[in-house]
C-alpha cells in the first residue's frame, strides 16, 4: 500500500471564486488578514505556504 504523502490542506483568500473545491476554504477581507492566517495555518497544520496567485495561497503538506 502506499499512502498520499502530498496534498493541499486548505486554500486562504481574498478571491472566494479562485479556491478549488474539495479543501477547507479560509476568505479573508484584506491582505494583511492573508497573510497572517496563511502563516497561522502553516504553524498550525504543519504545513508550508504557496502563493498561487495575488489574493489566494494554499497550504500543503510535502
Amino acid at each position: 500500500m502506499s499512502s498520499v504523502d502530498k496534498f493541499i490542506l486548505a486554500a486562504v483568500t481574498t478571491y472566494p471564486e479562485k479556491c478549488p473545491s474539495g479543501t477547507a476554504v479560509f476568505h479573508c477581507r484584506t491582505q494583511e488578514e492573508l497573510l497572517k492566517i496563511s502563516a497561522n495555518l502553516e504553524a498550525i497544520l504543519d504545513g508550508i505556504a504557496h502563493e498561487l496567485d495575488e489574493g489566494l495561497f494554499i497550504i500543503v503538506r510535502h
